[in-house]
């Protein structure tokens, strides 16, 4: 074999063994995607500094719609375990309003970062979703992105769970009574996600999907609570079920640093006559880096 065949020969295994290792030690891909990034609810860097509250009275003006009877008898274990079953669209006691979903929906920490991109971890802890006497409770819950929901069956009838949303796959399952929970999550922000009951057409909830974990839901009194906030100026939104999409109220709020706010709202007998529906509102997220 000449010299020149000898160096062509070389560097022809060279440049063979060098794209071998390219292909075996390359970096796996990364994804991009929204779903890739849900687990963190921000591009950034953990937040911790100071913090304050959020909290108010969520009150209802005029007198507010009458609850109604919910007629069970297609199902009779309904109407046993539940003979006085009412609807629970518009729970008012003493002028208070039940069941509204009230969350920062975007605002600015001190210093000028927006609150959605920092990175807030998602809670190792499930929320549940109870099927008890025919009637979803809790009526509204929130959770975050990727937070597990557990569904459970307390009756003696099977259930259909089925939340439809817009931004997250929807699901449709059967669940006998005695069955095991059935465990989902939701990989986006969406506000608020309708559930019902493919059997018992009388039975919803609301689903509240969100990037942080500044909400939550009126009580019977009519409080609510968002801890944990840092100080900065936010926007606040009071949603409750009601028309086409339900109804909000929105207010802008400075928290400062180890203080607290106050976040009243009031809903009116005029927009809160209209009848429920099972749509749900436009998703509302926060900014995130890179996204």
């Amino acid at each position: 074999m000449n010299r020149q065949t000898k160096v062509w020969l070389a560097l022809s295994i060279a440049l063979s063994l060098l794209v071998l290792g390219s292909a075996c030690g390359g970096s796996a891909p990364t994804n991009n995607t929204a779903e890739g990034n849900a687990n963190s609810s921000g591009a950034g860097t953990a937040y911790s500094g100071p913090t304050g509250t959020i909290s108010g009275v969520i009150s209802f003006n005029g007198t507010p719609p009458a609850p109604k009877k919910i007629d069970t008898t297609a199902d009779p274990v309904c109407g046993q375990k539940n003979p006085n079953l009412m609807t629970d669209d518009t729970i008012v006691k003493d002028g208070k309003v039940a069941n509204t979903f009230v969350y920062i929906k975007e605002g600015s920490v001190e210093g000028g970062k927006k609150i959605g991109d920092y990175a807030w971890a998602t809670p190792t802890s499930e929320v549940q979703l109870d099927q008890n006497g025919c009637h979803y409770v809790p009526h509204v819950l929130g959770v975050m992105v990727n937070q597990k929901i557990k569904v459970t069956n307390s009756d003696a009838t099977q259930h259909n769970i089925h939340p439809t949303p817009k931004l997250n796959q929807e699901w449709n399952q059967t669940q006998a009574n005695g069955a095991p929970p059935i465990e989902k999550a939701f990989t986006r922000a969406e506000v608020l996600i309708p559930v019902k009951c493919n059997q018992h057409p009388w039975m919803k909830s609301y689903i509240g999907v969100m990037k942080t974990p500044f909400f939550d839901v009126s009580k019977d009194t009519g409080a609510y609570t968002i801890s944990g906030v840092p100080p900065g100026t936010y926007t606040v939104v009071a949603w409750r079920e009601g028309g086409a999409t339900g109804e909000e109220k929105t207010m802008q709020v400075t928290v400062p640093a180890n203080g607290s706010a106050k976040a009243d709202f009031a809903f009116g007998a005029a927009t809160s006559s209209i009848g429920s529906s099972l749509q749900m509102m436009p998703a509302l997220e926060f900014p995130m880096l890179k996204h």
